[in-house]
């Protein structure tokens, strides 16, 4: 249970950009709470994410702000630079997850003990999981497969969220669902994404409306990954 509740609340956002202190405003604003994912050698570099659809400002946060941004919730790993782990052999894998969670750990004051693999498609696999667990500090890590459930599941190293918030129908639904759920046994409804997504059809106040439908409920516990996953 989660300080004696059955159900949970967790967000978790990647790639360290500018748009996580516009998202941390919100979250914050609705005491919720939220584990964001950090390419640390990328720190403070200056990107745009341009397709045939859009284009989009994907800046990062400098090193030297990151503690101060992302204070009263948590940082995670991403590894270093981004790269599809599974591409990768096992050395390179370890120094990418491993140097990363140090760097973190020295920005942010405490020990970064979590994770979310980089990149979509199939981003993560046995092989990788099993050398993270066994090589480094990280004790869980998130992929990118939505289960549209809330049960929790055995493997930590390759936990896969609820949904991904710009999938929004499915989202709000599973909210209802959500609040209005007497579970038996705990629950948790684990939503991602990239806060730089917001930008891109500018549905900042959208997800103002579903952080206020899901916020302050006395029966749901609002934490981090970490807080939820590995303080139990």
């Amino acid at each position: 249970m989660f300080e004696g509740k059955m159900k949970a609340v967790t967000f978790s956002y990647d790639d360290g950009v500018t748009q996580d202190k516009r998202l941390i405003e919100l979250l914050n604003k609705y005491s919720l709470k939220s584990t964001f994912n950090i390419n640390s050698e990328l720190l403070g570099t200056k990107n745009e994410l341009v397709t045939p659809n859009f284009r989009v400002n994907h800046n990062k946060n400098v090193p030297s702000e990151v503690k101060e941004i992302y204070k009263g919730h948590e940082v995670a790993v991403h590894t270093l630079t981004h790269p599809n782990l599974t591409t990768l052999d096992d050395t390179e894998v370890v120094r990418q997850v491993e140097e990363d969670r140090k760097n973190l750990s020295r920005l942010v004051g405490y020990d970064v003990t979590t994770m979310a693999y980089p990149c979509g498609g199939t981003n993560n696999d046995d092989r990788v999981a099993n050398i993270i667990a066994k090589n480094t500090g990280v004790k869980f890590s998130r992929t990118i497969t939505s289960t549209y459930s809330f049960d929790i599941q055995d493997n930590l190293y390759r936990y896969n969220p609820t949904v991904y918030h710009l999938d929004w129908d499915k989202m709000f639904c599973l909210a209802e669902e959500f609040i209005t759920l007497t579970p038996e046994s705990p629950k948790v409804f684990y939503i991602w994404g990239h806060s730089y997504e917001f930008d891109i059809e500018n549905t900042w106040d959208k997800f103002e409306e579903f952080c206020k439908l899901i916020s302050g409920k006395d029966d749901i516990f609002y934490g981090t990954n970490r807080d939820i996953f590995l303080n139990k």
